[in-house]
């Protein structure tokens, strides 16, 4: 370690010496900075889950533009809107194609006894251009009612049961009071607001929510015939519709604005963006302190050095060395420590948390800017010492 430290500085690693000199006070430092970096992980982690869910719930529809509702902050929030404006959008030259969709909640009460939640899509059969890839090809299997596709991957489920659904091998199940058949699977998986989804014909969903009805979807779906032109539309659309309690947006809009919603108002967001927030505040602390108390205990010397010359840049080169050499080294078992973590929250609560490289370098840097912050802190004290009072 000496000798790689030595090559990186071109000098003799005194920042690293000091710090082995105390094997306790520095295995305690790592231990710290390790932990921060563990915290910073998992919020991150969960907040990359939020994100991930979000914007996964996006991908059963396929469309340009959005009509919702005013109050309508997410895909699955909001009142419903009038499917009257289906048809005043259809006058608008450039839309080629609308569809009314319909979203719910409902509890699927196994016989287990246990209760998983999903969330319902309902869409027109005849609108499968609205309908994502992998449901596509379903679409006209749907037309017979209460007949579904099940999501294969939801929380409290076991894998194997939902496994090999399909029309030949259908999988049928009691939801509101009706048997419904699943025909085949979509995968959206478990998120923060539903155990997993639901996708069926608008028919088949006015029968399993009989309180709503047709002329109230969620939201409309619209498609233009030339992709470049969705400002301009969006635009003409809010003009012609401002009388209207909606909200018109491109659906890539609706999902950045869900995004944010979740991410910076809803109680979730906040305070995981808190938590990231506070691990990055310990992290800072925890190395002030060590490098604090390191300049405390060699102030003498430092100031020995400074009466003979040696400007404030060498001392301060000394305690960034310190404070990069805990930032690296502190990450290594922190980073560690976190995929244990999030297997183990994967595995609890079903939901796809896991390491990416991106996150690896961004906790990675922050902690080294975290760690050259401390080491400015640490070296105030000892910038205005005047080497006589010292001795």
């Amino acid at each position: 370690m000496s000798y790689l430290l030595g090559k990186l500085f071109g000098r003799l690693p005194i920042g690293w010496l000091q710090l082995r000199h105390n094997p306790a006070r520095l295995a305690a430092a790592l231990a710290g900075v390790a932990f921060a970096n563990m915290l910073v992980f998992v919020q991150l982690g969960i907040m990359g889950v939020l994100n991930g869910t979000i914007k996964t719930s996006y991908d059963p529809i396929v469309s340009d533009i959005m009509i919702s509702s005013n109050d309508s902050n997410t895909l699955t929030e909001g009142s419903a809107v009038s499917r009257r404006l289906l048809f005043r959008a259809l006058s608008v030259p450039g839309i080629t194609a609308a569809a009314p969709l319909y979203m719910g909640k409902l509890d699927w009460k196994r016989q287990d006894g246990n209760t998983v939640n999903l969330m319902v899509y309902g869409l027109p059969v005849e609108a499968a251009a609205f309908a994502g890839p992998q449901v596509r090809p379903e679409m006209p299997r749907l037309m017979l009612t209460d007949h579904v596709l099940l999501d294969h991957s939801i929380r409290g489920v076991e894998a194997q049961e939902l496994a090999g659904i399909s029309e030949a091998s259908p999988y049928r199940l009691e939801v509101q009071g009706r048997t419904i058949t699943a025909i085949g699977t979509l995968g959206i998986g478990a998120g923060f607001s539903a155990d997993g989804a639901m996708f069926t014909s608008d028919q088949t969903f006015l029968s399993l929510f009989p309180r709503r009805i047709g002329g109230t979807p969620s939201h409309i779906l619209l498609h233009v015939d030339d992709k470049q032109a969705i400002p301009s539309l969006v635009a003409h659309l809010r003009e012609i519709l401002k009388d209207e309690p909606v909200i018109v947006r491109s659906t890539a809009d609706a999902m950045a604005e869900d995004l944010r919603y979740q991410t910076t108002e809803r109680p979730t967001g906040v305070i995981f963006g808190f938590g990231v927030f506070m691990g990055v505040l310990v992290g800072i602390v925890i190395v002030y302190q060590v490098l604090s108390t390191d300049v405390a205990d060699h102030l003498k010397e430092y100031a020995t050095l400074k009466a003979m010359g040696y400007p404030h840049s060498f001392f301060f080169g000394i305690v960034l060395e310190e404070a990069l050499v805990l930032g690296v080294l502190g990450f290594v078992p922190g980073f560690l420590l976190s995929n244990l973590i999030y297997s183990l929250l994967s595995g609890v609560t079903a939901l796809p948390i896991a390491m990416t490289g991106q996150r690896a370098v961004m906790v990675l840097v922050g902690a080294l800017a975290a760690s050259v912050i401390s080491g400015s802190l640490a070296t105030r004290r000892l910038k205005g010492a005047d080497p006589a009072d010292l001795f």
